[in-house]
């Protein structure tokens, strides 16, 4: 059976799972790691940490990028900036980790955190700030 849908609306749902999907991940893994703040070390064999009020800020942090996320996906062109925001912190987390590893301050192991939290994320969001641009052909407006 042919589809009819033209392909924009096929993207514009794509768009809007992508960031629904994002969303839920988010909120609970931010939920997850407020509740349960030794959770992830006790599992990757790392020390705890000696505040893990840190730790909760940042399940705070993501888990605000969550609903943040949820918004955007209503209209993820309108609301690009939480994107743009989002896919910033995305690559930036991969970096401050790729430092911490050179100085041997983090395991591994950690970096399965940022897999999950990062860098799976990386091209559906490129794609909706892609698209964004292409219809637009600004970031500014």
């Amino acid at each position: 059976m042919l589809s009819t849908e033209r392909p924009e609306l096929s993207y514009t749902v794509l768009m809007k799972t992508t960031l629904k999907l994002a969303a839920v991940y988010n909120i609970l893994w931010g939920a997850i790691v407020i509740l349960f703040p030794n959770l992830f070390f006790d599992l990757i064999g790392m020390e705890r940490p000696n505040y893990p009020e840190f730790w909760q800020c940042i399940g705070m942090i993501v888990g605000v990028y969550g609903v943040g996320y949820w918004l955007a996906a209503n209209d993820p062109i309108k609301h690009y900036p939480i994107v743009l925001v989002g896919f910033l912190g995305k690559i930036l987390g991969p970096i401050g980790f790729a430092q911490a590893l050179i100085e041997n301050r983090f395991p591994l192991s950690f970096g399965i955190n940022i897999i999950f939290n990062d860098l799976i994320w990386w091209i559906p969001f490129y794609l909706i700030l892609k698209e964004k641009y292409k219809r637009d052909k600004t970031f500014f407006s």
